[in-house]
C-alpha cells in the first residue's frame, strides 16, 4: 500500500513564481541553462544547473559547484524568493498543452515503499547519474525537484481534484513553452486524511518519469536513517517528493531514433535486409507517421518508407516482446547496423517526439545522420505491465510532455 503524507513546501511567493521555476536539469545542458537564466537571479537553474555560475570551462561536478547550489538555495530563501509554508500541505498541480490537461497531487512518497518495490521503475538507472543526483539532494537537504508518478485510478482521488480545482489556484501561468502550469495547495484536515488514506488503498505508485531522481532521493533517505542513532521512522527525510497522476491523464509520446552511417550499406542494400523481416512500402516525400503498434517510419535518401513488422517477428503475450522498442532495436539497429548498446554507441541519438518529425528530415537531409526511424509510442497499459512483471524496458523508450515545472515546490528533508 502506497505510503504519503503532506509536506510544508517551499515555494515562490506568487508574483515572482515565473521568475522562479524552470525547466527540470536534465532536459537542457548547461549552455542552454546559462542563456535562460541570463540576466534573471531569481531563476532555479542557479541551485539545480548552478554551474551557470561559473566560467564555461568549470565541470558540472565539481564539488564547489555543488556548494555553489546550497549557497544559492540558502540566498534564495533569505531573499524571500522562496518562502516555506507554516503548515503540511498537500498540492494539486495541473499542466496543459494541446488542449489537455492532466491533474496530478503533489505528495511526499515514503522511501521505503521503493526500497522495497511497491514503488515500481521500468528503466534502469546509471550509477553516475544516481550519484550527481544523490550529491545534489545531500548538499541542499532538499528534494529540489519532483519526480513523475502514476498511479491506477481512484475515483475518490478524481472527485478530491475536481473539488479542488474549481477553486482559486495558487498559481497559474503559461510558461514559455507555451504549455499551462496551475497549482492549488490543500490545508484543510478532512481533505488531507482523505487523500492519505485513498493512497494507503493503492498497492503501487510508478515512477514515469525520473527514475535517477527516485533513485538517488530514496538513496539519501535510507543513508540519512542509518547515520542518526535517534532515527524513529517518522522524520522528513524518510520521504521524498513527487507528483502523482492518475494514469488515464498520461500520454507518453513517441522516441525515435537517428543513425548516422548504414553500417557499410547502400541504401538500396539497406531497404532489401529490412525486407526479411517487414513489409517495405515508399512514402515519396511527404512526412509519413506510424499508424499503429508494429508500423515504423523510416526517412531516408529524402524519402520517407512504411515499415510494417512481419508476423512471427514480435511477441505480443510477452510485456517486452511486443514493445516496437525491441522490435526495431533487435531487427534493424542490432541485425543490420551493428548498434548493440543504445546507450553508449555513438553512431545513434533519440530524438524526443516533441520535436516532430520534421527534426528526424532536418538531421538527416543536413548530412549529420544517415536515417531516421520514428516508432509508434508506448501506452501506460505497456508501461504497468512491464513494470508489474518486473521486466525493465530498452533504453529511450518513453517521452512524457510536458515536463514537470521545477520550483513550484519544494520539500526540505528537516
Amino acid at each position: 500500500m502506497a505510503k504519503v503524507k503532506p509536506f510544508k513546501g517551499v515555494r515562490p511567493p506568487k508574483h515572482l513564481v515565473e521568475h522562479v521555476v524552470s525547466r527540470p536539469y536534465d532536459v537542457l545542458n548547461s549552455d542552454e541553462a546559462r542563456k535562460e537564466a541570463h540576466g534573471n537571479e531569481k531563476s532555479l537553474y542557479r541551485i539545480i544547473k548552478p554551474e551557470i555560475d561559473f566560467d564555461p570551462s568549470t565541470d558540472e561536478h565539481d564539488p564547489k559547484v555543488y556548494e555553489k547550489a546550497a549557497e544559492n538555495f540558502k540566498l534564495f530563501q533569505e531573499n524571500g524568493w522562496l518562502l516555506q509554508d507554516d503548515k503540511d500541505h498537500y498540492y494539486i498541480y495541473s499542466q496543459t498543452m494541446d488542449g489537455r490537461t492532466q491533474y496530478g497531487f503533489v505528495i511526499a512518497a515514503w522511501v521505503n515503499d521503493y526500497m522495497e518495490g511497491r514503488i515500481k521503475k521500468h528503466e534502469l538507472t546509471r550509477r553516475d547519474k544516481e550519484e550527481d543526483r544523490m550529491k545534489h539532494v545531500r548538499v541542499n537537504n532538499a528534494n529540489i525537484e519532483p519526480v513523475f508518478f502514476a498511479f491506477p485510478d481512484n475515483e475518490e482521488l478524481a472527485e478530491i481534484i475536481e473539488k479542488v480545482t474549481k477553486q482559486e489556484p495558487e498559481y497559474d501561468f503559461i510558461a514559455p513553452d507555451g504549455f499551462g502550469h496551475t497549482l492549488w495547495k490543500i490545508g484543510d484536515e478532512p481533505t488531507i486524511k482523505k487523500i492519505t488514506e485513498e493512497f494507503e488503498k493503492i498497492p503501487h505508485l510508478y515512477i514515469a518519469d525520473g527514475h535517477h531522481r527516485s533513485a538517488a532521493a530514496a538513496l539519501v533517505g535510507a543513508e540519512k536513517a542509518r547515520n542518526n542513532p535517534d532515527h524513529k521512522g517518522d522524520e522528513e527525510y524518510n520521504y521524498f517528493m513527487a507528483v502523482a497522476f492518475p494514469a488515464s491523464h498520461l500520454k507518453i509520446i513517441d522516441y525515435n531514433r537517428v543513425v548516422k552511417d548504414l553500417n557499410g550499406l547502400l541504401p538500396q542494400e539497406f531497404l532489401d535486409r529490412l525486407k526479411e523481416n517487414f513489409d517495405v512500402e515508399e512514402k515519396g516525400t511527404d512526412i509519413y507517421r506510424p499508424n499503429k503498434l508494429h508500423n515504423f517510419s523510416l526517412y531516408l535518401d529524402g524519402k520517407w518508407y512504411s515499415l510494417t513488422a512481419k508476423p512471427g517477428t514480435y511477441n505480443d503475450d510477452d510485456p517486452i516482446g511486443v514493445l516496437d522498442v525491441t522490435v526495431s532495436s533487435d531487427l534493424i539497429l542490432r541485425d543490420i547496423l551493428g548498434i548493440t548498446d543504445l546507450r553508449g554507441d555513438k553512431r545513434i541519438d533519440f530524438v524526443g517526439g516533441i520535436r516532430g518529425l520534421e527534426e528526424l528530415k532536418r538531421r538527416v537531409d543536413s548530412g549529420e545522420m544517415a536515417m531516421a526511424l520514428a516508432l509508434y509510442p508506448v501506452t501506460m497499459d505497456q508501461l504497468i505491465d512491464i513494470a508489474d512483471s518486473g521486466n525493465i524496458m530498452p533504453p529511450k523508450t518513453t517521452w512524457f510532455e510536458p515536463k514537470l515545472r521545477s520550483g513550484l515546490v519544494i520539500h526540505k528533508l528537516d
